[in-house]
């Protein structure tokens, strides 16, 4: 039994070593393995680096060009700039003075404002002043017009409207229908008036009478003992119109006022030679 024992023991000795020969083979050959894989993860890094290195070198280059050429335009810039901050100083400078000369002219055009309000405040009392004025004129007028007398001449009993005073008469000019002519009458003396002629031949102020003689178209026509504001009618004219007298007032002084009235449209008078 000790020699079968003795002679299995170098055998188990023998395998051991192969296994740890066989173990320090595969180790040996994983370094290699292994430092040839460093090897070339190392040469490809060293490569990248190497392109890297040139590449920052190109961007170094690049960089050194950018900056000169920023600082030209930064040159021109800054010029730019100067001669922009110039206009602008002066462009400022004008709009202070235009401020100016805007705020004077403001205060000149309320200053304005003010002198035109204050005229218009006048203008306007005194427009209503006027309305006012016109208001009562109409009024008056208005009145007066109603007491227009309508009177009968004396030929062929024609009525027409008749003015007894100057207001009176204003408002028969003012209705623009006949044309009216105001005389005074002085006792023997011919007198034109519109295109006849008149002549006082009688005066009674007492009795409010008087005569007179009228001269139209180469014929004359007396009208005797007539009263105040009695029309005196009388055709005159190649074509003939109705022409009509009228006095409002005989004096003590053989005067006698009043007025003609002819119709719109007839000659102009010419000149008859008194007596």
């Amino acid at each position: 039994m000790r020699d079968e024992v003795v002679q299995e023991a170098p055998r188990t000795h023998s395998g051991a070593l192969l296994a740890a020969i066989s173990v320090a083979i595969l180790l040996g050959l994983g370094g290699i393995i292994w430092s040839y894989t460093l090897n070339s993860k190392l040469a490809t890094q060293q490569q990248a680096l190497a392109d890297m290195t040139a590449q920052n070198n190109k961007l170094a280059a690049a960089q050194q060009e950018t900056d000169a050429r920023l600082n030209v335009a930064t040159d021109e810039l800054k010029t730019s700039l100067g001669l922009t901050q110039k206009q602008l100083d002066t462009r400022a400078a004008a709009s202070q003075v235009r401020e100016v000369r805007g705020e004077q002219t403001t205060a000149r055009l309320a200053t304005a404002q003010q002198q035109t309000a204050g005229q218009v405040a006048a203008v306007q009392t005194d427009v209503g002043g006027v309305k006012t004025d016109v208001a009562k004129t109409q009024s008056d007028l208005a009145e007066t017009n109603n007491n227009l007398t309508s009177m009968k001449g004396d030929l062929n009993g024609h009525s027409t409207l008749i003015a007894r005073n100057a207001d009176e008469l204003e408002i028969l000019k003012h209705k623009g229908d006949r044309n009216y002519n105001e005389f005074t009458l002085v006792k023997g003396q011919k007198k034109q008036v519109g295109t006849v002629s008149l002549e006082l031949k009688k005066a009674d102020s007492k009795r409010s009478k008087y005569t007179l003689t009228v001269f139209s178209d180469d014929r004359q026509y007396e009208k005797k003992d007539k009263s105040l504001n009695e029309p005196l009618q009388f055709y005159s004219g190649k074509v003939p119109m109705l022409f009509e007298i009228v006095v409002n007032n005989v004096s003590a002084k053989n005067t006698v006022t009043g007025y003609l009235s002819s119709p719109k449209g007839t000659p102009e008078p010419t000149v008859v030679a008194e007596r």
